[in-house]
C-alpha cells in the first residue's frame, strides 16, 4: 500500500478517536466518516509500518448503522464526530472501547462492562458552549467550532448538541458584536495592538434554573460600549443573570486567562445538582452535561450503600460536584483538589447549602493523600484526562480503603491505573459502568467501583 492509493476497505470498529477501524492484508487502516458495517472506497493519506489513515471517497455499502447527521455542517465541523452514527451503535462501541482498553492496556481478565448508561436525550445536553471567534473572507464575524483537524472556524448560529436555550443568544449576541466593531483576534496576525480583541464567547446555562451567563474572552478590557450593549443584552433576555469579561493576552491555546471582570449582573449563574444549590462560574469546572451526571451521581449511591457512618475522601474535587451530596450522607467528608479557585467555590458551596461535615484542602492529590489523618472507609477518584499520578495509586495501596469509587473520562488511562490497583491483589472491580456523557462524539466516561478483597 502507497500513500494516494484507494482501497476497498471494509470497517469493522470504531476507535476512541471516532474514526472507523477497517484492515487490508492484516494492516489496520483509520478512516473518520465511516461506520462499522461500511465497505468504502479509501484514499490513502498516510502509511505507516503498522498502520495507515484513509480519506472516505465513496461508499460502497451503506452500514445498516448509519443514519443522515441531524446537524447541517457535520461533514464539516469538528465539535463531533458521530452524528452520521445511529445512538444505539455509539452506545454499544462506547461500551468496546472500555472492554478493549482493559484488556489490551489494563491486561485485566475478561470481566463484565455493563450496558452504557445514558440519558434520554441523545441532543441539546451541552450547557456550556464556548465558541473562537473570526472574522470571515468577506468580512463577517465568525463564531463556532474548528473544522475538523483546522483552525478554521465553521460558522454557527446554532448547534443542535448545545441546550437550545442558547441558540438565540448566539445568533443575536454575534449579531451585535459585529455592529459594534469590536477588533477580533486573529492567531495568525498577534501583532501589538491599542484595542483589545475579542477571542471567544462562552455561554453557560443552568440546566434546571434556566439562568444564563455570557462570557466575553479578549486581549484586555478596552472594550468600548461594553457596559452599554451589556446592559441592552440583560434587558433583552430574561434568563441572563450576567456578562462577564475574561482577560487573555498570551498567545496561547488555552481559552480562559486568569482574570474576569463582572461588567454587568453577577459572576456567577446557580444551579440544582443532587438536592442542592451551586454557584457556577465562566471558569468553573462543572459536568457539560447535567443529566448524565446526575446519573452518575445516582449509581454511586446505589453502588456505595451508605449507613451514614462512613468517611469519604473525594481526589480531584472540583467544586464539590459530588463531594457535597455526598457528604449528606456520610460521617465525614474530606475534598482535595490543586485549584485553589475550585477550593474556595467548594467551600462556598457547603456553606450555601449548610454541609458541616466536610473540609476541602488545596493540595496535589498525590501529596494530600500521603499525610491524610483520618481512616477512609471510601476514596472517590475523578482525575482528568491524563488519569492518576502513579503515586496516588501506590498511595491507594498502602492506605488500602474498603472502596475506590473511580470515575474516569478517558479508558486508556483507567485500564492503566486499574491494572496496578488490581494487579496489585488488593483490590477487584466489583462494577464496571460506562456512561454516556457526550452523544454525538466518541468519548466516554466509566464508574468503576473496586473493594478491598
Amino acid at each position: 500500500m502507497k500513500q494516494g492509493n484507494l482501497v476497498e476497505v471494509s470497517i469493522t470498529d470504531l476507535n476512541t478517536s471516532g474514526e472507523g477501524v477497517g484492515r487490508i492484508n492484516g494492516q489496520v487502516i483509520f478512516v473518520p466518516d465511516t461506520v462499522t458495517g461500511d465497505r468504502a472506497l479509501v484514499r490513502l493519506t498516510r502509511v505507516k509500518s503498522k498502520y495507515a489513515e484513509g480519506q472516505l471517497q465513496k461508499l460502497l455499502m451503506s452500514s445498516s448503522d448509519r443514519i443522515r447527521p441531524r446537524c447541517i455542517v457535520a461533514d464539516k465541523c469538528g465539535g463531533c464526530q458521530w452524528q452520521h452514527v445511529n445512538w444505539e451503535h455509539q452506545l454499544l462501541s462506547k461500551r468496546q472501547q472500555v472492554i478493549q482498553s482493559l484488556q489490551r492496556i489494563g491486561s485485566l481478565p475478561e470481566m463484565q462492562v455493563q450496558q452504557t448508561l445514558h440519558t434520554a436525550e441523545d441532543l441539546h445536553y451541552r450547557n456550556k458552549a464556548t465558541y473562537p471567534l473570526g472574522i470571515s473572507t468577506t468580512g463577517n464575524l465568525q463564531a463556532g467550532y474548528y473544522r475538523k483537524n483546522s483552525h478554521k472556524i465553521v460558522n454557527l448560529n446554532q448547534c443542535p448538541v448545545q441546550d437550545s436555550r442558547l441558540n438565540l443568544l448566539l445568533k443575536e449576541i454575534k449579531q451585535d458584536i459585529q455592529q459594534q466593531g469590536w477588533s477580533i483576534y486573529d492567531e495568525t496576525n498577534q501583532t501589538n495592538s491599542n484595542q483589545a480583541r475579542l477571542r471567544h464567547l462562552s455561554l453557560r446555562i443552568g440546566h434546571h434554573t434556566g439562568e444564563i451567563l455570557v462570557t466575553l474572552v479578549a486581549t484586555d478590557n478596552k472594550i468600548p460600549g461594553l457596559m452599554e450593549q451589556a446592559k441592552i443584552w440583560i434587558s433583552r433576555y430574561p434568563n441572563l443573570v450576567g456578562v462577564c469579561l475574561n482577560i487573555n493576552p498570551d498567545r496561547t491555546n488555552r481559552i480562559f486567562g486568569d482574570q474576569t471582570h463582572t461588567i454587568v449582573g453577577k459572576p456567577y449563574l446557580k444551579e440544582n445538582f443532587g438536592g442542592l444549590e451551586f454557584r457556577i462560574l465562566s471558569d468553573t469546572f462543572f459536568q457539560v452535561n447535567t443529566a448524565a451526571a446526575e446519573l452518575l451521581l445516582n449509581k454511586i449511591i446505589q453502588i456505595l450503600h451508605l449507613q451514614g457512618n462512613e468517611i469519604l475522601v473525594d481526589a480531584y474535587c472540583g467544586i464539590g460536584t459530588f463531594t457535597l451530596p455526598l457528604a449528606k450522607k456520610v460521617k465525614q467528608a474530606i475534598g482535595i483538589e490543586v485549584h485553589a479557585a475550585s477550593i474556595m467555590q467548594a467551600q462556598q458551596n457547603a456553606a450555601i447549602n449548610q454541609i458541616t461535615n466536610v473540609d476541602f484542602y488545596t493540595d496535589k492529590v498525590e501529596k494530600y493523600l500521603q499525610k491524610l489523618n483520618v481512616v477512609a472507609d471510601i476514596v472517590l477518584l475523578d482525575p482528568p484526562r491524563k488519569g492518576c499520578d502513579r503515586r496516588v495509586s501506590e498511595t491507594l495501596l498502602n492506605l488500602q480503603a474498603p472502596k475506590i469509587v473511580y470515575v474516569s473520562c478517558k479508558p486508556a488511562t483507567l485500564a492503566r491505573d486499574l491494572q496496578l490497583l488490581c494487579g496489585s491483589g488488593i483490590y477487584e472491580p466489583k462494577l464496571i459502568q460506562p456512561i454516556d456523557f457526550f452523544p454525538q462524539t466518541s468519548h466516554v466516561e466509566s464508574l468503576v467501583l473496586l473493594e478491598k478483597r
